[in-house]
């Protein structure tokens, strides 16, 4: 199966709530959604961790999806997270994102009870038999309890012909060595460890799936742009700026810092929907500093 192409800078969307937390604002979903594209990202992922797809209701995922593909209206790619716990309802939500236009849809094993290779499989050939666009194949062990040898993910690779490309999120950048040296070069695979971003683009990824563009997208563009030209050394200034950012936005959890940061910028987007708590005094204190220094 061909793959659209993806590249670049994927930027990874809140989900605004209510003050009390009860219905998604899909007014403010709409602006933050407009603020990623504007600024230049390559692509737009909803309802992933930072997207806080597990916490929302049946119907909630079904309106933030179908809204977030409908306001990217094709200006870039998206790609829609499915995950569930059951592969029934991974199934449904990605027949339901593709039926809505999403580009791509990304699928990570969440399990309670621990996989075996040859389940995890099945999972991902019974949502690849269901479909027909792409699946990005999502390794996360720190949020699915999961972790994919290289060698499994190889063989989902083979077996399923639209599992076209891999979001690594270990942390170890010797997967992503792995990776293209077991594909040849010729599986696209994307970093999801925002440390590793200068790292992971000199192993050979094809992009970087970050929040971070809700905060500073020129940095992080500035980044790709940098590896484009082959300038290690302003791609080495570039990154190093930001990287105190990228560490506390990920320490002190996604959707706790990214909604606090969107706030001070003058985009209220509500709280984290509990049991995530809101990023507190003390870290909004220190995000506002780093912002700050970026500015």
């Amino acid at each position: 199966m061909s793959s659209p192409t993806i590249h670049g800078i994927i930027g990874y969307t809140i989900t605004p709530f209510s003050a009390d937390g009860s219905i998604v604002d899909l007014d403010a979903l709409g602006h933050s959604i407009d603020r990623l594209i504007d600024s230049g990202v390559h692509a737009i992922a909803p309802l992933g961790s930072t997207g806080e797809g597990a916490y929302l209701s049946d119907a909630q995922w079904e309106e933030v999806s179908a809204y977030s593909i409908q306001k990217v209206a094709k200006r870039v790619p998206t790609i829609v997270s499915v995950s569930d716990l059951t592969t029934a309802n991974a199934v449904r939500r990605a027949r339901f994102a593709e039926a809505h236009g999403a580009d791509v849809v990304m699928v990570l094993p969440a399990s309670y009870w621990k996989l075996s290779d040859a389940q995890i499989l099945k999972h991902y050939a019974t949502i690849g038999d269901s479909i027909g666009v792409p699946i990005m194949l999502y390794n996360n062990p720190a949020t699915s309890g999961t972790d994919m040898s290289v060698e499994l993910i190889m063989r989902i690779v083979d077996s399923v012909d639209n599992v076209t490309m891999v979001k690594e999120s270990t942390g170890d950048i010797q997967r992503m060595h792995q990776l293209y040296r077991l594909s040849e070069g010729q599986l696209p695979f994307y970093n999801g460890c925002n440390p590793l971003a200068l790292e992971a683009f000199a192993a050979g990824a094809r992009g970087w799936c970050t929040a971070a563009p809700n905060l500073i997208p020129q940095l992080n563009l500035d980044l790709y742009q940098a590896i484009l030209a082959n300038d290690l050394n302003r791609a080495r200034d570039v990154f190093y700026r930001q990287l105190p950012l990228l560490d506390f936005i990920l320490k002190g959890g996604l959707p706790a810092t990214i909604k606090a940061g969107l706030r001070m910028s003058g985009l209220e987007v509500g709280n984290p929907r509990l049991p995530v708590f809101p990023l507190d005094a003390e870290g909004c204190t220190r995000l506002q500093e780093l912002l700050k220094t970026l500015g």
